[in-house]
């Protein structure tokens, strides 16, 4: 049998994020993992993707599929395709925070469209917000490959939460 080995390492996310995230917009504090000003989170190095791309109510984090993500029958893995669209669009409502205000995520829904494997290159998990209000939010994603195929599409709700 054929054995693989991967090695990985991150910065501790809670050395910054407190501080910072009382001072910065949801915006200004994911434009500076965008920026690489503040880390990427643990996860996105255990799984290898990045957040790419962030707006108001917009966030966009790239990925390639590789043999490491694939489930037992030789594809990639559900739960792939699940926290590349929760990251995306519950990163989408972060971006619409104020300083010092946080959310999490209730509750999201994939569809899962068509298999991913590592001959599809790099993918792209996008998140848009569809409604903002003063304690929820719903947002939609989507991952594509480069061609605009859809392998995946969702939707979340995210819980605002403020003192």
């Amino acid at each position: 049998m054929n054995q693989s080995s991967r090695t990985f390492s991150w910065a501790d996310p809670k050395a910054n994020a407190s501080s910072t995230m009382s001072e910065l917009s949801g915006l200004e504090f994911l434009s500076a993992i965008v920026r690489g000003d503040v880390p990427q989170p643990p996860i996105a190095a255990t799984l290898d993707f990045q957040l790419a791309e962030v707006v108001d109510g917009r966030a966009v984090f790239r990925s390639r599929p590789q043999a490491f993500h694939y489930n037992p029958i030789g594809t990639v893995h559900g739960g792939y395709y699940g926290v590349l669209l929760d990251s995306c669009m519950s990163c989408a409502v972060h971006s619409t925070l104020e300083a010092g205000v946080v959310y999490t995520t209730l509750e999201y829904k994939i569809n899962l469209v068509r298999a991913l494997n590592e001959s599809h290159g790099e993918i792209t998990a996008e998140g848009t917000v569809i409604h903002r209000g003063r304690r929820m939010a719903t947002a939609e994603g989507r991952i594509v490959d480069a061609s605009g195929k859809i392998y995946a599409h969702g939707t979340a709700t995210c819980m605002i939460l403020t003192d």
